[in-house]
């Protein structure tokens, strides 16, 4: 088997076949660890770690502690930044997978010459099975003048020698809304643009306007429903020029602009047109079990364009390398994956939303807590935000969404509930440690049993029963 893309998906899928005996290539053009490991999840959650610290050094006194002043030692955050990079890129480096047995090719590009043969730096593979995991990277979004006023991205972004003391981000996706609430908090005058009316526009209506409460808080500048449609330089600064569809503009100047507005799949070199693989306009053309348009070529990861997460593509790199090595089948199941943006608070999400929900299965309910009335949250000083559990029949859940401290690991409780199909009633008899953050799971779920319950009826039938057991009792 031949792996191209040393990313997660690659990693998992190379180190499980060579655990299961298959021979195993492995190549990667630029370092193993991918873009999660050494442009996305690692070093921004370092970075938006110390700007938390910032942040709470701010609200010192709202903890009974004098605060002092906040000065921020950029270089020194981004020193600790590349050290935890490379801690936890430890468990990727090239010795241990070929410890595993894959013959790893580092700087390396492989590119098809046929259906089931690949070309590595002149010598050519002839494999069983292929699998593609080479990710994607950013897309530069149609702005005129942007190439030549000049930007960062995800990955330029890391290499800055000083903090910008103000930036222009194009884009309000997870890479955008994570970049801005950091920055705002490191001192940077941000100005954030959400081309569709706010940041993370793809959650429920209610969690995009509450984090927008909560950038806004931190100091960042949202401009709703505007797009960026030119750029350029003057006076020493960088300028966007977006426009609402209503046809009014605005001007946002900054010292930097970062885009973080798309995603393009990695695929250029491979050659896949040798291959018979087909692109299509979010990644490769793939099947439920993951096969391309090639009968031996599977795909996994963000070049697949589905659900672009680190443990998405762990997922997908399974069911890839299972349906590569063995003829017993395994379709791709997405309902039950869920994703975590990284701002503070956090936001969580699985399975519908409310108005998918409705669409699909007719009636639903929906039952939420505020994190304003969990005693932990309280105090820990974190009181913001709310779950919210969407059900359908029978209290089965449809969807969970937390915009709140530590949603990414609150979530994983609904993810469980909803895969293994308890019900909101069943969650609500689960008995939580108190006090924790974990309770607003239960406390959501209780709300179903008090709709459902203590219904006026109900408290007559219940009233009727113990005026009953009490005349009973006399006698």
């Amino acid at each position: 088997m031949v792996v191209i893309g040393g990313g997660t998906a690659g990693l998992v899928s190379a180190a499980g076949g060579a655990s299961l005996g298959a021979r195993v290539a492995l190549v990667e053009q630029d370092r193993l660890g991918g873009e999660c490991l050494n442009y996305g999840c690692v070093p921004t959650k370092a970075l938006i770690r110390s700007a938390k610290v910032a942040s709470l050094m701010r609200r010192a006194s709202e903890f009974g502690i004098k605060p002092v002043p906040v000065e921020v030692d950029f270089g020194a955050m981004m020193s600790r930044m590349r050290t935890v990079v490379e801690r936890a890129g430890e468990a990727d480096s090239p010795e241990r997978f070929r410890s595993l047995g894959v013959e790893v090719f580092l700087g390396e590009e492989a590119r098809f010459v046929g259906p089931r043969e690949v070309s590595v730096n002149g010598r050519r593979f002839r494999a069983r099975s292929i699998i593609l995991a080479t990710g994607s990277h950013a897309s530069m979004p149609p702005v005129d003048g942007l190439e030549e006023t000049g930007y960062v991205d995800n990955v330029s972004v890391l290499e800055l020698e000083r903090m910008p003391r103000s930036v222009v981000i194009v884009g309000a996706g997870p890479i955008g809304s994570e970049y801005a609430q950091m920055l705002a908090r490191l001192g940077c005058r941000v100005e954030l643009i959400c081309s569709k009316g706010g940041p993370l526009p793809a959650e429920e209506p209610e969690v995009v306007e509450a984090l927008g409460g909560f950038l806004t808080a931190d100091g960042v500048r949202l401009h709703r429903g505007y797009r960026a449609e030119e750029a350029r330089r003057e006076n020493g600064e960088k300028v966007v020029v977006a426009r609402s569809k209503g046809g009014a503009s605005v001007e946002l100047r900054g010292e930097e602009i970062l885009v973080a507005a798309g995603r393009a799949p990695t695929v250029e070199s491979l050659g896949l047109e040798n291959a018979g693989v087909e692109v299509g306009e979010q990644g490769l053309e793939v099947d439920e079990r993951l096969r391309t348009t090639a009968e031996n070529v599977y795909a996994a990861g963000d070049v697949t364009g589905v659900l672009r997460f680190t443990h998405a593509a762990e997922y997908q790199a399974r069911i890839a390398l299972q349906n590569a090595l063995f003829p017993v089948k395994r379709k791709a199941d997405y309902r039950f994956v869920p994703w975590t943006t990284f701002t503070d608070p956090e936001v969580a999400r699985v399975g519908l939303t409310e108005k998918e929900a409705r669409e699909r299965h007719g009636h639903v309910e929906v039952f939420r807590q505020h994190f304003s009335d969990l005693d932990r949250a309280i105090c820990d000083g974190e009181a913001k935000g709310f779950a919210k559990i969407v059900t359908g029949k029978g209290g089965r859940i449809l969807g969970g969404h937390i915009i709140g401290p530590d949603a990414g690991n609150l979530i994983g409780e609904l993810v469980l509930a909803m895969r293994k199909n308890i019900t909101i009633g069943e969650l609500s008899q689960t008995v939580h440690v108190y006090p924790t953050l974990s309770e607003v799971n239960k406390r959501v779920a209780d709300d179903y049993y008090r709709e459902k319950f203590f219904t006026r009826r109900n408290r007559k039938a219940l009233s009727a029963f113990f005026r009953v057991r009490r005349l009973l009792s006399r006698r």
